[in-house]
């Protein structure tokens, strides 16, 4: 008996075993399924599956994505084929940039020719690769980005002779360079090697370093020699080489003009203001300007004046650049703290990308400044700045007059607002003598019509304020003044005012509201606004958000009632 029930009690013991022996396999089977599937899964993720999982600011500051792809193995290949590449360079860089450092070599300098050249012996490293997707329809190449570290030892022995009739070897030594180089493949055709076309261009220079020596001397033991040599070499680069600029190189026989850089249009920019600027005085505050460009060239950057002890600066003033490339290029805008005699000291920057704007628009903006354009993760408040733009392409002669036309001193903008006056087709000023240089001014009345203020700060020890509103035109400095309403934090005044102006465009309308006490006024904050969007629109009415107040909005009605003149100058 015994025998049969521990014969019993074994099987069914031996049965369990197998059966959760079974189940685990099939559970630890399943999970191995499962996890196959979340790593065929997680294969297959994109950088933007990745931030739809987790965002942006929960990452560390060491998490970079890149589309980057690197290049180990074409540097492995580089590196045994250099000397060849040496050899074979070394002819074609002297040819080609001898006649680049003859364009742009400084006044002191009567030539600059090469009497060595070689590459030296260490390669070229490619750090990273990179395809860019072309927006464009009609887009038929490849365009890549290649990252270039180089630390070279180069034997470059530049034959220089200066406007004094001094000869000198000058040796460039020592070069260090990084930066980013595109390649455009364009046209693709059927015909080997399936391209018509090679374009590049360097994209972006991020490091330039090198040395100048005089063989059997010092360069420094002749002034302003080094200076010359170094700015004829660093703009020569930065002009001719620099993207949008690119060189092309034919492939197969065929027309490739269109590759080349042609100027496409005319940036139209308004520097209205900046407000809540970063203090970077010890004692008193900032005296900020601004610089503003869309090429990083001296002869392209444009500067405004000095606003001296000011965070809130009014600048109004008006620049125009040429547009190369609207799809790839910005405005850059760096407002900077002047020092007097000391470097001038950063307080922010911003950009906007060209081809957000809508052709023959006035676009208001105001763009928060950053530390740095390239790393986005500063999260300190540096102030905005404010700015119109308008982009005018060439070859909308039915909607623009040609901003080109030199016998012209009015900007795009002024050739905008005036079509409008005029109708579509030519305006009065095409009608003229284009023998006279011309000048239009757009003269009108403005209606400015104080509504209402809502939520005002509370000024007086009552818990109220007593506001009325100041409204000053800036270049003509006329001033109006609203009535005073007592002891109140959302006053209505409905008072309309009239100021005939005599150049709208460049004028400004600065409204201050203020608190009204038998001993003295107390100013609460001000609105300010160009006069472009009411030339543009003839009326409107909107709630301007009152700067340097708590909080606080006013409301007003603008009208424009036009009357352009024309002059000769």
């Amino acid at each position: 008996m015994a025998f049969f029930l521990g014969l019993v009690l074994g099987v069914a013991f031996g049965i369990g075993v197998v059966i959760a022996f079974a189940r685990s396999e099939n559970s630890r089977s399943r999970r191995r399924r499962e996890l196959a599937a979340a790593v065929a899964s997680f294969s297959k993720m994109t950088v933007e599956d990745s931030r739809k999982i987790l965002p942006a600011d929960l990452y560390p500051s060491w998490v970079v994505f890149s589309r980057r792809q690197k290049l180990k193995w074409l540097n492995q290949e580089l590196i045994k084929v250099w000397p060849f590449v040496d050899k074979a360079a070394s002819e074609l860089i002297k040819s080609s940039v001898e006649p680049i450092l003859e364009q742009y070599r400084s006044g002191i300098l009567a030539s600059l020719k090469f009497s060595k050249l070689t590459l030296g012996t260490v390669a070229p490293q490619f750090t990273g690769v990179s395809i860019i997707e072309e927006e464009s329809e009609d887009a038929s190449g490849i365009t890549m980005e290649l990252d270039l570290n180089w630390d070279a030892n180069p034997n470059i022995v530049l034959d220089i002779r200066t406007t004094l009739g001094v000869a000198l070897p000058i040796q460039v030594k020592d070069i260090g360079f990084t930066g980013v180089f595109r390649l455009m493949f364009k046209p693709l055709v059927e015909q080997f090697p399936c391209f018509g076309a090679i374009c590049y261009s360097l994209r972006e220079k991020k490091k330039l370093d090198f040395k100048l020596k005089v063989v059997g001397g010092e360069v420094s033991s002749i002034p302003g020699i080094s200076d010359a040599i170094e700015e004829t070499i660093r703009v020569a680069i930065e002009d001719s080489l620099t993207w949008p600029v690119r060189k092309v190189v034919p492939i197969l026989p065929g027309d490739y003009s269109d590759l080349e850089l042609k100027p496409v249009g005319i940036l139209e920019v308004k520097l209205v203001q900046a407000r809540d600027l970063t203090n970077k005085d010890l004692v008193g505050k900032s005296d900020p300007f601004a610089v503003l460009y869309i090429r990083p060239l001296r002869d392209r950057m444009k500067t405004s004046k000095i606003i001296n002890n000011d965070l809130n600066p009014i600048w109004n003033e008006h620049f125009e650049f040429v547009v190369e490339d609207a799809d790839t290029q910005n405005l850059v805008v760096k407002i900077y703290d002047d020092d007097g005699i000391q470097a001038s000291e950063l307080i922010g920057c911003a950009h906007v990308r060209l081809k957000d704007l809508q052709p023959g628009k006035v676009k208001d903006i105001w763009l928060k400044l950053v530390k740095d354009l390239e790393v986005q993760r500063d999260k300190k408040d540096r102030g905005q700045v404010h700015l119109e733009l308008l982009y005018c392409p060439y070859g909308t002669e039915d909607e623009f007059s040609n901003p080109f036309a030199k016998q012209f001193s009015m900007t795009s903008l002024e050739k905008t607002i005036s079509n409008r006056e005029n109708g579509n087709g030519v305006t009065n000023i095409d009608r003229l003598s284009s023998r006279k240089r011309k000048e239009v001014i757009m003269r009108g009345v403005l209606s400015v019509t104080v509504i209402s203020a809502q939520d005002l700060p509370a000024m007086d020890i009552n818990g109220k304020s007593d506001p009325y509103v100041v409204i000053n035109m800036k270049k003509m400095k006329t001033k109006a003044k609203t009535r005073v309403v007592s002891e109140n934090l959302n006053p209505t005044w409905n008072q309309t005012f009239e100021f005939v102006v005599e150049d709208s465009l460049h004028e400004l309308l600065i409204l201050e509201v203020w608190d009204h006490d038998t001993f003295g006024q107390d100013y609460i904050g001000r609105c300010i606004t160009t006069l472009t969007r009411v030339i543009m629109e003839e009326e409107y009415t909107e709630s301007f958000p009152i700067e340097e107040a708590k909080s606080g909005k006013l409301n007003l009605r603008l009208k424009w009632s036009p009357q352009p003149i024309y002059r000769e100058s």
